[in-house]
Formats: C-alpha cells, sequence, structure tokens
C-alpha cells in the first residue's frame, strides 16, 4: 500500500483503505472516496501543494495532508 499523497502525476490506483476522523472520513465519501475506487492524479502542485485527482468523471482538488490518509494499491 502507498499514501495517495505520493503518488506521481499520471499514476492510477485503487483505494484500498481510508485512515481519517470521522467528519474527514464523511467528507472524503461525499466526494467520492470509497475503498475499491479507481483514481489517477493529474496533476501536483509544486512544494508539497494540493493534488488534483479524477475519479471516474469528477476532478477534486485535496491537500497533501488529506491525501495522505488515503491509502492505495497503485496499477
Amino acid at each position: 500500500m502507498q499514501p495517495l499523497s505520493q503518488l506521481e502525476a499520471g499514476q492510477q490506483a485503487v483505494i484500498s483503505a481510508i485512515e481519517a476522523d470521522e467528519s474527514l472520513f464523511h467528507r472524503l465519501s461525499a466526494l467520492g472516496f470509497r475503498v475499491g475506487k479507481t483514481l489517477s492524479i493529474m496533476r501536483r502542485a509544486s512544494f508539497n501543494g494540493p493534488l488534483q485527482i479524477r475519479l471516474g468523471t469528477t476532478d477534486v482538488i485535496l491537500r497533501a495532508n488529506e491525501a495522505s490518509r488515503i491509502q492505495t494499491h497503485p496499477i
């Protein structure tokens, strides 16, 4: 497993776990982050900035510290 925050732009992965407190877990679920879902890293901002992530046809911007709570299996 690898945290979402460590994936490179262009990589795809499957979500294997979400390790967050209840409020962040519900926010991520509402945005479409669920175990078993495939995602792609579209862009990474410089200096540990936010990541642009594509879930299906939806693009989401996440802070690096939020992305570090999502465990993935790269494809």
